[in-house]
């Protein structure tokens, strides 16, 4: 075996030396046999011609002894590439333009399969993520009498009432379970921590984890130590983890940073290690900038971080599989234990009839993160680049038709000398490749432009930084090598068996015209069908994209209930800096006065979120005089003074709240129309009471009405809304500009770093970019299938154009004696736009029959639009019919161009 390895490779490295060799060797035989005849008696021409008869052909035994070496293919293969290429050469033209259409193609697939492989299919950067499984609760309804914290980390499981948030103890039980388990980890977050001592106070993404943690992830520490069970306990020192990035970033990368102290809301805490530059992270899309001990939230001023309330459930807990145990074993084990904890233990929060299930799904599937909201968009997407790579093979191989036939006695030639017709099609089908492999090279450059644009829209309209992991590895390695060789063979197959079919006899005749018109007849159907498939793929795109422009632009006008121009948020939490309520209140009255006194403002105030920026905060209460004595349930926002008039929302009754207001004892509140609609039951709504129910609850009377608006997102209801005083906590400031709102970004930031230095802005933006955000997923998708919409619709009027005039080039003899005979110029133009006309017509005639099909899928993206809306639909057939009329109308007027004489002489 090595032997023959060794012929192989000197056979490929050593080619001209091993030839020599092999020409030696075979006269040394020749010579060998002719002298074996001479001493039988023969002359020398007698010897010599009985020895090479029984020899034979000097050039077969060369091939044979060639062949045996088993290197022939990949002789014949590089013969076919250098080949190629000098033929690629010979027509830059048609090289250029078919690799700019692959490249436009495979970079725009490249690019968003990126995406989907970072979002939806990449693994867990920890060992042996196939043994990690999440547990994961699900129930006809929600739990009873139970306080729950999500951050986003799992979804619905089977269309049921589902979290995969468990209380500690539960975490606590599930990881004694030693004989299922090899180890058990949990945590929660990330939450902003207000971070001092190392420079400027900054925001920080912390999560609070189990000792456990990365040990049951099989991540080791870059530098210094991961933590650790001791870090868990009660009374242990404060330590942190740092995300290796976030050491990059913040820290410089020192190796000193070990042992250092930092603050976090004002708490000390030791930084001990970094973490694995390889863990980049659990949840998809989740950022975190450290870890620190499940013990240290409440410390932190998490109140919701409750070790101890069996009812408050805030982890998320994941386990490692012992080896033999599998997860159906172990599901069976926990579930029980878990489902006797809710339903029979000392507070049940579920009846038999909620029938309450915990199921351990793989880590990879139930730590959804931002699959959940990305996912769809992306798989449209996806769906969208792959139907334009659809037309630009069509367009490429109705170029390499026509291209084809001009060399149709270039491959007669080849068959006559000898070549096989499989030995065609490979040659005509690496031509393909070398073409789909440029185009590749190609757009891998515009697929790393288009993910670094993609990746910054993603970070500008995210609500939290964004972990992705958008670097080029294995899989985009072998999905752009896949697709490359996918497009080569499918633009380049059908045209290399035609071109394998070349009759030899009549094309080495010379005088091919009426001989070969059959065939030309038989490619003209195929190219127009290519035609007619490009226009009909790009309608399904335009009408998509034509159905999500319209949701978009009926979305922006809808009417929120308030002006959102010229309005600049900024959001700040004194105490994570260690301020108490009446500082904090101090605090927010000097900050209101400063920022209203900035140059282009015009007014001030301050509220516990902005409003139409993805939060929402609710209450269930009880109102005054309300016939259903049952709680009701309310949206409730804090706000501070001048509220109203900042944001442009008008009153209907009564008064809003002023400075006095601010006040504890001061208890006035204000509600909009819809409030007083559900609640007041026809009664005058100033002066009623409404608030929680249990006598310490805070009750509130209403002092004024004011008009509805959007709340939390501008597709939902303006539902019923309660505006309270803000006496505490953090607050966002919204500040009512005569000037562009972006232009006073810097000098709010130093006004508050005047104020103090240690308070960081947590987020800064515009109302106007925080509704944007809202409309993340439709501004992406329709922005993109707009735009690859309009990519196909040039490649088919591309297509459209080659093919007219392809067909005029071979109807010049008829089009000059129809000239002769009397036709109008007239009559020529309409004669080449009706056949362009019909095949566009046909087109979107398809096209739209699919789109009735397609469209649906992209409608829990639309919103005040039907998936098969009539008007968009004519819309684009419209423009599709308009756009393919100018490509017509250039072929039509060369067609109309053609002298008969000139054409008539010709033949």
């Amino acid at each position: 075996m090595m032997s023959d390895l060794y012929i192989r490779f000197r056979s490929l490295f050593l080619r001209a030396k091993v030839n020599e060799e092999l020409d030696n060797e075979l006269r040394f035989h020749l010579e060998h046999q002719t002298e074996k005849y001479l001493r039988a008696g023969m002359s020398p021409e007698e010897a010599m011609r009985h020895a090479r008869m029984e020899f034979g052909g000097f050039a077969q035994v060369q091939e044979e002894c060639r062949e045996a070496r088993g290197v022939t293919f990949l002789e014949t293969l590089v013969q076919d590439v250098r080949f190629g290429l000098r033929m690629l050469g010979k027509s830059p033209g048609f090289t250029v333009v078919v690799v700019l259409t692959l490249a436009l193609g495979i970079g725009a697939n490249t690019a968003i399969f990126t995406f989907v492989n970072a979002v939806m299919l990449s693994s867990l950067p920890v060992s042996d993520p196939q043994r990690l499984v999440v547990a994961e609760w699900s129930a006809r309804n929600r739990p009873h009498h139970l306080g729950t914290s999500s951050f986003g980390d799992c979804q619905d499981y089977q269309g049921m009432r589902s979290d995969c948030s468990l209380s500690y103890p539960m975490f606590q039980q599930i990881r004694g379970q030693k004989y299922l388990f090899a180890n058990a980890m949990a945590f929660a977050g990330p939450v902003q921590l207000n971070l001092s001592g190392n420079g400027a106070a900054t925001m920080a993404q912390g999560e609070l984890v189990s000792g456990s943690y990365f040990e049951t992830l099989g991540v080791i520490a870059a530098l210094g130590r991961t933590l650790e069970s001791e870090d868990e306990k009660a009374g242990a020192e404060p330590v942190v983890v740092l995300d290796y990035g976030y050491w990059k970033r913040a820290f410089g990368g020192s190796p000193t940073v070990i042992g250092r102290t930092i603050h976090l809301n004002n708490s000390v805490f030791t930084i001990v290690g970094v973490a694995d530059s390889r863990f980049t992270r659990l949840t998809p899309g989740k950022s975190v900038d450290l870890w620190l001990a499940l013990t240290q939230g409440t410390q932190l001023g998490q109140m919701w971080a409750n070790r101890s309330d069996v009812n408050n459930w805030w982890l998320v807990v994941v386990g490692r599989l012992q080896s033999g145990v599998s997860r159906t074993q172990a599901q069976a084990a926990v579930g029980a234990l878990f489902v006797n904890t809710v339903l029979h233990g000392t507070k049940p929060v579920w009846t038999s009839a909620d029938d309450p299930h915990l199921w351990l799904l793989p880590a990879q599937q139930g730590l959804t993160g931002i699959r959940y909201e990305y996912g769809k968009p992306l798989m449209l997407l996806m769906a969208a680049v792959g139907i334009v790579l659809l037309i630009a093979c069509a367009n490429i191989a109705g170029l390499m038709l026509s291209r084809s036939a001009a060399r149709e006695r270039e491959m007669a030639t080849r068959l006559a000398l000898g070549a096989g017709r499989q030995r065609v099609i490979r040659q005509l089908l690496t031509e393909s490749l070398l073409l789909s492999f440029m185009g590749t090279a190609l757009g891998a450059l515009l697929a790393y432009a288009g993910t670094t644009g993609l990746e910054a829209f993603f970070s500008k309209n995210a609500y939290s930084p964004l972990r992705l992991d958008l670097e080029p590895n294995v899989p985009v390695l072998l999905f752009a090598i896949g697709v490359a060789v996918l497009t080569g063979i499918g633009f380049g197959l059908v045209p290399a068996l035609r071109g394998a079919r070349a009759n030899v006899a009549t094309e080495l005749k010379g005088n091919t015209v009426s001989a070969s018109g059959q065939r030309m007849g038989h490619r003209l159907s195929l190219g127009k069908g290519l035609v007619v498939m490009q226009v009909a793929l790009s309608m399904v795109v335009l009408a998509s994209a034509g159905l999500l422009l319209r949701t978009l632009n009926k979305l922006h006008s809808i009417d929120p209930g308030f002006d959102t121009s010229n309005i600049l948020l900024f959001s700040i939490n004194p105490e994570l800096a260690g301020y108490n309520k009446e500082q904090t209140s101090d605090l927010y009255a000097n900050l209101q006065a400063r920022v209203a006194a900035l140059p282009g403002v015009v007014n001030s105030s301050y509220s516990s979120g902005a409003i139409l920026d993805g939060g929402l905060s609710t209450m269930d209460m009880r109102v005054e005089g309300h016939a259903d004595k049952n709680t009701v349930e309310s949206q409730i926002l804090s706000v501070g003074p001048d509220y109203f008039e900042t944001m442009k929302i008008p009153v209907v009754d009564g008064r809003v709240l002023a400075e006095s207001d601010m006040s504890k004892t001061q208890l006035a509140a204000v509600v909009n129309r819809e409030f007083v609609r559900k609640f007041a039951d026809g009664t005058n709504p100033i002066g009623l009471h409404f608030g929680g129910t249990d006598p310490k609850d805070p009750q509130w009377q209403i002092v004024g009405v004011v008009g509805d608006t959007k709340y939390e997102s501008l597709r939902a209801a303006k539902g019923p809304t309660a505006y309270v005083p803000l006496t505490a906590g953090g607050a966002t400031f919204a500040l009512r500009t005569a000037i562009s709102p972006a232009g006073l970004m810097p000098a709010v930031r130093n006004l508050v770093h005047e104020v103090d230095n240690n308070l960081p802005i947590a987020l800064m933006r515009t109302q106007s970019d925080a509704v944007d955000r809202l409309l993340f997923n439709e501004r992406l998708v329709a922005r993109l299938f707009g735009l690859f919409g309009t990519l196909g619709l040039m490649l088919a009027c591309v297509g459209l154009y080659g093919l007219l005039s392809y067909n005029v080039t071979l109807r010049t003899r008829e089009i000059g004696i129809r000239t002769a005979l009397g036709a109008q110029r007239r009559d020529v133009l309409v004669l080449v736009l009706r056949q362009g006309l019909v095949l566009v017509i046909v087109g979107v005639t398809l096209g739209a029959a699919s789109a009735i099909g397609v469209t649906r899928l992209v409608g829990s993206l639309l919103y005040g639009v039907r998936p098969t809306d009539p008007f968009t639909f004519m819309l684009t057939a419209a423009l599709l019919i308009a756009i393919g009329l100018i490509a017509c109308s250039l072929p039509a007027r060369r067609a109309t161009r053609v002298d008969p004489m000139t054409a008539l002489r010709c033949e």
